[in-house]
């Protein structure tokens, strides 16, 4: 492998460090956490007998082994925060698609209900002062612009329309 100059090639120890550093820090997710240590290969080299492949695959399998790295925890926190913060179901799967989240783990955290899909939605609004929670008049370029954010959060065409559709008062009461 390739080596940067003035730094010495990881092996396995170092893997291993790294990679306790890394889920003392950060929650993640085993394919984050793979990815994080082959980028790290790749730009300081490698020195051991042992395949770099073989190392992570072996280093992320401890990892979650002794349950610094949770998939289900990870993929659970991610969707709750993202759902709280106003997200729909869209941008939780990709979230937690892009995470690594395996599909039988995504399946369980991603389906939302129509009560929950519509409280996200409003919350959203309200965070970003959309619709209802707009402080000026909504003119049609306003409320265009209001739709394409709620479905960029990841929000179903009539949630978003149902959000959009509420009596300005609301907003301003809140």
């Amino acid at each position: 492998m390739k080596r940067m100059i003035g730094r010495k090639p990881l092996n396995t120890a170092d893997l291993r460090q790294m990679a306790l550093t890394y889920v003392g820090r950060f929650a993640t997710s085993q394919s984050k956490l793979a990815s994080y240590l082959t980028r790290k290969i790749r730009e300081r080299g490698w020195e051991d007998t042992v395949p770099p492949d073989r190392a992570v695959a072996h280093v992320v399998e401890n990892m979650a082994q002794a349950r610094f790295v949770d998939d289900r925890a990870y993929a659970e926190m991610k969707a709750q925060g993202l759902v709280r913060r106003g997200y729909g179901a869209r941008r939780v799967r990709q979230a937690l698609d892009s995470a690594g989240i395996a599909p039988d783990i995504r399946a369980d955290l991603e389906a939302m209900s129509p009560e929950e899909a519509e409280a996200a939605a409003l919350a959203y609004a309200q965070r970003r002062r959309l619709g209802p929670f707009s402080r000026q008049s909504q003119d049609q370029r306003q409320r265009e612009r209001a739709l394409a954010a709620l479905l960029r959060a990841g929000h179903d065409y009539a949630t978003a329309r149902r959000i959009l559709d509420l009596a300005p008062e609301l907003g301003h009461n809140s």
